[in-house]
């Protein structure tokens, strides 16, 4: 099964410290690039963040955001006070006190103002590493069904365009002795309207250079492999969006061939319709993994 590279996902998880939030977005990219947004508080699990994502994506650009939100139930305050320093701090006020004539009390919070004193807790990121990474695989999992999901329906488009493509060039196929009989009647009545005596063995020869020129059946025959091949890779799956751009390219330039070499309007058609389902397959297929 092949698979998209644009999908959302969105997970969330609660416990007794809070509650975390991952959201992640997939787009097309020619490789994989990921774009974290973290708290200040998980920036040590940057590294490993980014090693759990290529183990779940092999291809596209992956913006992915956490964000905390801390339990305001939770009694434990976010500030801790340096207990040790304000005491001697204290002591030092009064001591510098008894200096003075006439001395103001000093207030708490001039305490808690001096560099050190108030200092802000951390919190315990080992006891919340598993689930940080449980939330992530989570969103992963959901992002990778989003992806296969909008995969199938590509699917499904790229085999009915290749399916269209071999109509057309049965119609081609069965249009070609066709326009070669019609080719060597022009060119019979050309030297019956130019009163030239008629040489069976120059009508043959011209005939034969002729078919040379407009003969499509190494196009077409090519082209038919190539769609073979893209419609196993559809049925192989697996990280194939540069193999069916390529085979698109391919089939590409054996329209601009059949085309270029018709001279019956039945195949200039065909070779049109042939470059119009080609196309409508390497825009979506940029979207392939």
């Amino acid at each position: 099964m092949i698979h998209s590279m644009t999908a959302f996902a969105r997970e969330q998880s609660q416990g007794d410290w809070g509650s975390f939030v991952c959201e992640m977005r997939s787009i097309n990219h020619r490789y994989l690039e990921i774009s974290l947004h973290l708290p200040e508080m998980l920036r040590p699990l940057e590294m490993p963040i980014r090693e759990r994502i290529r183990q779940f994506v092999s291809r596209g650009k992956i913006e992915c955001s956490i964000r905390y939100q801390a339990n305001p139930s939770v009694e434990s305050s976010s500030f801790v006070v340096n207990l040790p320093l304000a005491k001697e701090l204290c002591q030092a006020s009064e001591l510098i006190a008894t200096f003075l004539t006439a001395s103001a009390p000093v207030h708490p919070a001039e305490i808690l103002r001096f560099p050190g004193v108030l200092q802000t807790k951390e919190a315990d990121i080992g006891a919340m590493e598993e689930q940080v990474f449980h939330l992530l695989e989570m969103t992963l999992t959901d992002l990778l069904a989003a992806r296969k999901r909008e995969g199938e329906a590509l699917k499904k488009l790229f085999e009915d365009r290749m399916n269209e493509m071999q109509h057309e060039l049965g119609k081609v196929r069965e249009r070609l002795p066709q326009v070669k009989q019609e080719a060597r009647d022009r060119l019979r009545k050309r030297f019956e309207d130019a009163t030239l005596e008629l040489d069976p063995g120059r009508l043959e020869q011209e005939m034969v250079m002729y078919a040379q020129r407009i003969d499509v059946a190494e196009e077409m025959d090519r082209a038919e492999t190539h769609i073979r091949e893209v419609l196993r890779i559809l049925n192989h799956g697996g990280t194939s969006g540069r193999r069916l751009d390529f085979l698109a390219q391919e089939l590409n330039r054996e329209a601009n061939t059949l085309g270029s070499k018709s001279v019956d309007p039945v195949m200039t058609h065909c070779a049109v319709e042939m470059k119009v389902l080609i196309e409508q397959v390497r825009e979506q297929v940029q979207n392939v993994e």
